[in-house]
């Protein structure tokens, strides 16, 4: 009898263990990260640190780039409802959208905030909101 309730402790511990390590499993999802960018070398200057910070993910991310001047590229501008001269587009999940702690959002589009780039194309976010994104993704918290 002893030796039946041994078990079945054991097995009810496993069962709780099992529930428990459920998210862990849920957000070990690997993102994927897509860079929609003009090739040209102000845009590739300001993906560096986007760039950088998804090399330390390694295969924990899966990332697809496209050339926004490609076939492939427009299409994928269009069906995220852009058109005409987007330099930079970052998609997680399939979304550019991301909501701060503080409640703001801001788009993955254009140049990073402040970028100072020669267009004037910044955008409303940063590199730290990049990878909060995608560390959210991750289900981590950096």
């Amino acid at each position: 009898m002893e030796k039946r309730r041994e078990l079945l402790a054991a097995l009810a511990a496993s069962a709780a263990m099992a529930l428990l390590a459920l998210p862990v499993a849920a957000r070990a999802a690997q993102p994927t990260i897509e860079i929609v960018a003009l090739p040209h070398w102000p845009v590739q200057n300001a993906l560096k640190p986007v760039r950088d910070f998804l090399g330390t993910l390694g295969a924990s991310v899966k990332v697809v780039e496209l050339d926004a001047e490609s076939p492939a590229g427009e299409k994928r501008l269009s069906a995220a409802g852009l058109k005409g001269h987007v330099p930079i587009l970052l998609l997680i999940n399939g979304s550019d959208r991301f909501k701060r702690v503080d409640g703001t959002a801001v788009e993955f589009k254009d140049f990073p905030a402040k970028a100072d780039n020669p267009l004037g194309l910044n955008g409303s976010w940063t590199v730290a909101d990049f990878e909060a994104a995608v560390n959210a993704a991750l289900g981590t918290k950096k």
